[in-house]
């Protein structure tokens, strides 16, 4: 490809030089001078299009030569029939840099979901004690509607950890009526929690 000469104003490149067209159909046959000519006629009008995309210099330059090396090797699929060469060579540097701009915001939405990520606990402490406390307060809430038999059996059991034999032990109550009261006890307390069996 040959070194970008300074590039001349698109009128005085129109009079003064073949078209867009032709210079295209010699740049398909891999002519360097026609695509330094073709260069000269359409960079003006190709950074223009691509810096109104992307605003910032420093990327519409970089885009401009990606487009321009796109025209080089995509010379060939240049239709006369379908529009003039100029527009051809404008859509290809609108598209490039529309596809920066989703480039880059793809990045930058990449990066915003991996901060978020990142700065979300994996698991919620807050949360977590809030639920269990309001847990605690709804079977503290239930348990006043057992009876008292089944309140000390439940407590025994399942607070203080006794097995069923120790329980019956201690209130001195045969271990099968131990058994009853905790299943009649766990049926209300479910069913005063709303908790599906």
């Amino acid at each position: 490809m040959p070194v970008p000469r300074p590039a001349r104003p698109i009128a005085a490149a129109a009079e003064h030089g073949p078209s867009a067209d032709a210079l295209l159909v010699q740049v398909a046959r891999g002519d360097q001078d026609a695509f330094g000519e073709l260069y000269d006629l359409v960079s003006g009008a190709v950074f223009g299009t691509i810096r109104g995309v992307l605003r910032d210099p420093a990327q519409s330059e970089e885009v401009m030569q990606e487009v321009m090396i796109q025209v080089w090797r995509t010379a060939p699929r240049f239709q006369a029939d379908k529009g003039s060469g100029m527009n051809w060579v404008l859509t290809l540097a609108h598209r490039r840099a529309v596809d920066r701009v989703r480039s880059e915001q793809a990045t930058v939405d990449r990066d915003h979901k991996a901060a978020l990520l990142d700065s979300t606990p994996a698991y919620d402490h807050v949360t977590e004690q809030v639920e269990a406390r309001l847990e605690r307060q709804q079977v503290r809430r239930c348990l006043r509607f057992l009876t008292q038999l089944q309140r000390e059996a439940v407590t025994l059991a399942y607070y203080r950890g006794l097995t069923y034999r120790e329980v019956a032990e201690l209130l001195g109550v045969p271990l099968g009526t131990v058994k009853t009261r905790l299943r009649d006890g766990l049926i209300r307390l479910r069913d005063c929690m709303g908790v599906e069996a």
